[in-house]
């Protein structure tokens, strides 16, 4: 009998990680595309816009200075997917079971609105982004055939819905384990759409059509007044902000690794891999795309018609942005499908209809399951996130408010603290202050570019009618 045990505990070893969990699959590379995927998103195509508002000077060192800050921030993360011992400590699957491992309750309530309101803001922004590629694509079809002056103007709202559609079935997958294809996918469309908006870039600044640049950027007087010139900056604060954003996800993409080697040191790993390689692409396309466009730089490279020509060009790029956001709408929705899901199940864990898997389709190794709740739930959450898409499609002014509010507190507070907590740091010891006074600045960015953000969206809604979206 206790042979016949023996030979079995291996096998359920092999099949369960420590936590009783199926065993874990993921690597480095599959971490890294999942990075990649959230961190190289639609902000990369507001870039140029942010330079011209920071100006030569102050655009490349604050693109730089949130790289780093993001990068330290995440390796601190990264210790706390295991609570005591980052190598053999129990795990904490999500963030907010990280943040109340480390720092109890009664910060675990920040911590979760803060995520989970900052990722269901970035399904809607995604849902905005991605239409207004979609639309592009007629457009640029449009300019093309009836020349450059033509009202090419469409309604964007029929892409969103469809962009609602897509999403219904991907969201039907059932936890990020499953998501590896779809993060490489969405990883190689943007670097091919980045790769395009900077060679196009950097074609326009060749043939001397480039616009006029300066070290502070837009020139009060002439392209802004004094009240723009600062609301733009703070906003501008805000797009650098969201596009280095992904620390929301970082621990529930850590809990994909594993468990050899130690995953705090694959992530850490995977973070420089993604940080430096958007870094590249951020600094590539920020100025090189300020170069090309000066001061007048679009708020969105490949959808604001800085480029009309090859149109062909600009229509496979909008669709590698398309495609692109297929995938990265799965990576920040994901954690709050788990976290609903977990709830209900714990609370009702009899019902059937909660736990009931059934094939839909079966292939040799290849099925499709579906599961009642999971398809009610799901679906119900893209429909919200669409129709708050079509009732709020402001691209820059989103984008900046969503890096404001989940910058500061996800990316360097709570790592900080967390950090300082299980290090054993005293808050008045050199590293501790050091620390304090980097998480004070960043939330004064935060509420600057929250600020600006607002302000730019009380300017659009003056303009804009529901329903009737067009770009």
């Amino acid at each position: 009998m206790n042979e016949e045990m023996s030979r079995q505990l291996p096998n359920a070893n092999q099949e369960q990680d420590d936590d009783g969990r199926p065993r874990r699959t993921g690597t480095v590379w599959t971490a890294s595309a999942h990075i990649i995927t959230a961190v190289i998103g639609s902000g990369v195509l507001s870039l140029a816009w942010s330079m011209a508002q920071l100006g030569w000077i102050i655009g490349p060192i604050t693109l730089i200075l949130f790289s780093l800050i993001t990068l330290y921030t995440s390796r601190l993360l990264a210790d706390c997917y295991r609570n005591s011992d980052p190598v053999n400590g129990k795990r904490n699957p999500t963030y907010m079971s990280a943040v109340k491992s480390n720092l109890g309750k009664t910060q675990i309530w920040m911590c979760g609105l803060c995520q989970y309101v900052n990722l269901c803001g970035t399904a809607v922004g995604y849902t905005i982004t991605a239409s207004i590629s979609a639309a592009a694509i007629s457009k640029s079809y449009c300019f093309h055939k009836h020349g450059h002056e033509a009202d090419c103007s469409i309604s964007y709202s029929m892409y969103m819905i469809a962009f609602g559609v897509i999403q219904v079935f991907f969201s039907q997958l059932p936890d990020f384990h499953d998501l590896w294809w779809l993060s490489i996918l969405a990883a190689v469309m943007s670097f091919t759409y980045s790769l395009i908006g900077v060679g196009l870039a950097l074609a326009q600044s060749i043939s001397r059509k480039s616009g006029i640049t300066t070290a502070t950027g837009t020139v009060v007087g002439v392209d802004v007044t004094s009240s723009q010139k600062i609301w733009n900056a703070f906003q501008a604060l805000g797009d650098i902000a969201f596009a280095y954003s992904y620390s929301m996800v970082l621990i529930e993409i850590q809990d994909t690794l594993k468990s050899t080697p130690p995953e705090n040191k694959v992530m850490k790993k995977a973070s420089l891999i993604g940080v430096s390689t958007t870094t590249l692409f951020y600094m590539l396309c920020g100025c090189l795309g300020y170069a090309a466009f000066g001061n007048k730089a679009p708020g969105n490279m490949l959808t604001g018609f800085g480029f009309f020509e090859p149109f062909w060009l600009i229509d496979i790029a909008n669709i590698c942005v398309v495609v692109h956001l297929l995938g990265a709408y799965q990576v920040f929705s994901q954690p709050v499908f788990a976290i609903v899901e977990d709830i209900v199940n714990q609370k009702w864990p009899n019902w059937k209809i909660l736990t009931k898997e059934m094939t839909v389709i079966s292939w040799r190794c290849f099925s499709i399951k579906i599961n009642i709740f999971r398809l009610i739930w799901r679906t119900a959450f893209v429909v919200t996130s669409t129709v708050l898409a079509i009732l709020m499609p402001f691209f820059n002014d989103i984008m900046g408010f969503l890096g404001a509010v989940g910058f500061w507190p996800l990316t360097v507070y709570f790592p900080i603290e967390m950090y300082l907590r299980q290090a054993k740091i005293a808050m008045l010891s050199p590293k501790g202050v050091i620390l304090q006074i980097l998480s004070f600045l960043c939330l004064l960015v935060s509420i600057a570019a929250a600020i600006g953000s607002i302000e730019g969206v009380i300017i659009s809604l003056g303009k804009y009618k529901p329903f009737h979206a067009k770009s």
